[in-house]
């Protein structure tokens, strides 16, 4: 269970759904929960229950065969001897070949089991406990759970006394239980596959599981039930808790089993009193908000102003393929391409005419290129010229003007102040009086 949703309390009901105590709530379920771990657990312990096949040692080598060699313009696979029938002559014990062996065949002495580590089997059955006392967590296994008291279900050890699958039926009912077994009654079907004829015929989903302390009948009242199943709380296993490797089965507590919890996995602060030096695991983050913690002002004041300056990169054209590039490296390509570009034409015009190309011509058109060129760029060095002698001009007007100011400023401070005849005292005004 997540720490934000860990309540200190759960209510104790009793086989008629009403509350006859409260029990605090094990530290088992506010433990990380680890999906990946739970999965990895539960795939690694199923494979303990495979049974050993193979196929016979003998298959597919069943017939007396010899290659015949090279030189006969066939495959080299080992072929049936004799003559007289359609076999003969065919290819044997191959894998590619009709009636042969298949390729590697199986055999019994594989590694069918594997060993889990204790301390990952521990973990997982801890975040599936924990997983199992989250609501939602719990219906998005498919259990129905809308109607029930309280969550996580913890019931009176009465329970644990029943003997007849009558009672058993009754406080499922009284305490809302019902749905999820109804669940189960519809969920039942043929098996799709031949699994049909190996005596696992009928399929159905899982209800809920009852885990108890002591089993004084409760076993034998609830085993009649469909998709209900009991467990002892010191047999605990993933199997039945996480079924598929998937978290938050729907489990209801006796009041003796989930007290016991503390004491089986410990607190944090305590140690277990029955796994040797064992304690539960510890998250690694206390609050999974990353967006809070990011928005938190002791976050906030470290970290830089975001960037918002966005620097788009250029593109930087090859020169020798652009003109333009070309251009601002070396103004005279223009006049260099134009001129090539001429030439080109006055060639191919003069072939067309059947004509010999002038080439003096061409120079002449050039020159006068060239010199049209350059009188352009005189005329705009001109006009700069121009409008900086314009601007210097400008310059030099503001200059004096700010010197004659100074000057008058000068000459108005060196004047003569008049002098203000001092205000008559209070004495003297008494005296005059």
């Amino acid at each position: 269970m997540a720490v934000a949703l860990a309540r200190p309390l759960i209510s104790v009901h009793d086989e008629k759904a009403g509350r006859t105590g409260s029990v605090p709530l094990p530290a088992v379920f506010k433990a990380p929960i680890r999906p990946d771990i739970v999965n990895f657990v539960h795939h690694t312990i199923s494979r303990n229950k495979r049974q050993p096949y193979a196929v016979n040692v003998q298959a597919g080598h069943q017939t007396s065969a010899e290659s015949w060699g090279t030189g006969r313009a066939v495959a080299r696979i080992p072929r049936v001897r004799g003559g007289g029938t359609h076999r003969s002559g065919q290819g044997a014990f191959g894998n590619m070949c009709r009636g042969g062996r298949m390729f590697a065949p199986t055999k019994t002495y594989r590694k069918w089991h594997t060993s889990t580590n204790v301390n990952q089997k521990r973990y997982a059955i801890c975040s599936a406990i924990a997983a199992s006392g989250v609501p939602a967590l719990v219906m998005s296994k498919g259990h129905i759970i809308n109607e029930t008291p309280e969550f996580p279900l913890v019931v009176t050890d009465k329970v644990q006394e029943y003997e007849k699958t009558k009672q058993a039926i009754m406080f499922l009912k009284r305490l809302k239980i019902w749905t999820d077994v109804d669940k189960v009654y519809n969920s039942q079907r043929n098996r799709a596959g031949v699994g049909k004829m190996r005596n696992r015929r009928r399929v159905q989903r899982r209800g809920p599981l009852i885990i108890y302390d002591q089993d004084q009948g409760l076993s034998r009242a609830f085993r009649n039930i469909p998709g209900v199943e009991t467990l002892s709380v010191h047999r605990l296993n993933v199997l039945k808790l996480a079924p598929g490797g998937h978290v938050g089965r729907f489990i209801i507590w006796t009041e003796s089993a989930f007290k016991t919890l503390d004491k089986i996995y410990g607190t944090w602060r305590k140690e277990s009193e029955t796994k040797k030096g064992y304690n539960l695991p510890m998250s690694k983050m206390s609050n999974t908000d990353l967006g809070r913690l990011l928005k938190s002002e002791e976050i906030q004041k470290v970290i830089r102003a975001p960037n918002k300056k966005v620097e788009r990169s250029r593109i930087k054209y090859n020169p020798l393929k652009n003109i333009r590039a070309m251009s601002k490296l070396n103004p005279y390509a223009i006049v260099l391409k134009r001129a090539a570009i001429l030439k080109n034409r006055s060639i191919n015009a003069a072939k067309s005419k059947g004509q010999e190309f002038d080439l003096k011509k061409l120079q002449t058109i050039r020159k006068q290129m060239i010199e049209k060129a350059k009188k352009a760029q005189g005329d705009k060095a001109k006009k700069g010229d121009a409008h900086v002698k314009a601007k210097l001009a400008k310059l030099d007007k503001r200059k004096t003007k700010k010197k004659e100011q100074g000057k008058k400023r000068a000459a108005e401070a060196s004047k003569p102040k008049p002098k203000i005849p001092p205000s008559p005292s209070k004495k003297t005004k008494a005296v005059k009086k």
